[in-house]
């Protein structure tokens, strides 16, 4: 099947998200090489007692890690969107992709609830990371399983599918691109969800395997086989987890 060569518009669009996922991840780095700087100390709770400063920081942390994950393997609905969109503007593209944004910092929130909640329970790390084998455990084979479900199907086509999606969900003008951007952002949560949650299990401050599971997420919605890919990633998962309550391994960086 023939390609169709970048519009003009479609080159600076990529431009634009390339440096936004870029600046999210060079941010994400920064953050875990320079552990000893304010900022990284307030993504790191010590105790369950969150000031206002550390909510803040830990929401901010989430939503930035997630764009930085999420971004890229949105960008092929991006430039199909900015193509379709030519004739309404700039405005409209970058609503679409600020409502798809918005979805994932809104996941990022209930991340960061669920890492305090962890955390006083004494489940997870300043860091975020699983303490617990049983935890780690329960999150490897949940997120496994998942990957075997209608839901995720479902979710994946949608996600797989950018000509398909936007056709169907097309509406006119900057409400239409953002509940268009919105409605994408909740199909791409409902396909990835439980990935994400893997990052209790990883560590928010551990780059290589944040970027692994970005890595899992663009071959499941990028490549030709993704909903194979997706099946496979979910049996290592569930062995994985299997492996560790057997053996007892807390997280998998012990393994």
């Amino acid at each position: 099947m023939s390609v169709l060569p970048l519009t003009r518009r479609q080159e600076l669009v990529l431009a634009g998200l390339l440096a936004a996922a870029m600046a999210a991840w060079a941010f994400i780095i920064w953050l875990a090489v320079d552990m000893g700087s304010p900022l990284a100390q307030l993504t790191m709770p010590m105790s369950a007692s969150w000031s206002l400063a550390t909510i803040a920081a830990v929401v901010a942390i989430w939503s930035v890690m997630m764009t930085a994950m999420m971004l890229p393997s949105a960008v092929p609905m991006v430039l199909i969107f900015a193509r379709l969109s030519r004739r309404t503007g700039w405005a409209t593209t970058w609503v679409f992709v600020g409502a798809y944004i918005l979805m994932w910092s809104g996941f990022g929130a209930l991340a960061a609830s669920a890492q305090w909640a962890l955390q006083a329970a004494g489940l997870v790390s300043p860091m975020a990371m699983s303490v617990s084998s049983a935890l780690t455990a329960a999150l490897l084979i949940a997120a496994g399983a998942f990957q075997f479900t209608p839901l995720k199907s479902t979710c994946l086509t949608r996600c797989r599918s950018p000509i398909a999606f936007l056709m169907a969900e097309w509406r006119k003008g900057l409400n239409g691109a953002f509940i268009m951007g919105v409605r994408h952002g909740i199909y791409c949560v409902g396909c990835c969800w439980a990935l994400m949650a893997l990052l209790f299990v990883f560590g928010v401050m551990n780059p290589p395997y944040v970027a692994a599971l970005s890595l899992s997420v663009a071959l499941e919605k990028l490549t030709p086989g993704g909903e194979w890919i997706a099946r496979a990633i979910g049996g290592v998962l569930i062995i994985a987890g299997i492996w560790i309550l057997v053996a007892g391994t807390g997280t998998m960086t012990t393994m």
